[in-house]
């Protein structure tokens, strides 16, 4: 069983059992939480869309808070001497799906 659930301002198709990298959510890790924007559910050949959701929630694990990999942002003006580097990391959290119902 699949389903296409809005997580903090992005969409993921997710099944249970599966360990997702969504970005920085509240609570520590080990705690249960439940997202209940799900746009669509495919079990099987079953398939239920929403308009614009379905009436069902996902619950899942958060299994722990991390930092994704360094962007390099460089910004460079030919002929001019202009060169600015930057790095970004973005803070993500890790979620372990349990169920959808």
């Amino acid at each position: 069983m699949f389903a296409i659930v809005t997580i903090a301002g992005q969409q993921f198709k997710v099944s249970e059992g599966q360990e997702i990298f969504v970005h920085r959510l509240d609570g520590a890790a080990g705690d249960s939480v439940s997202f209940d924007e799900v746009a669509m559910t495919i079990d099987g050949d079953n398939v239920t869309v929403g308009t614009p959701t379905v009436n069902a929630s996902v619950s899942a694990t958060v299994v722990e808070h991390l930092k994704g990999d360094k962007v390099i942002v460089f910004k460079k003006n030919r002929r001019k001497g202009y060169r600015k580097k930057n790095g970004h990391r973005q803070y993500l959290t890790k979620l372990k799906i349990d169920s959808i119902g």
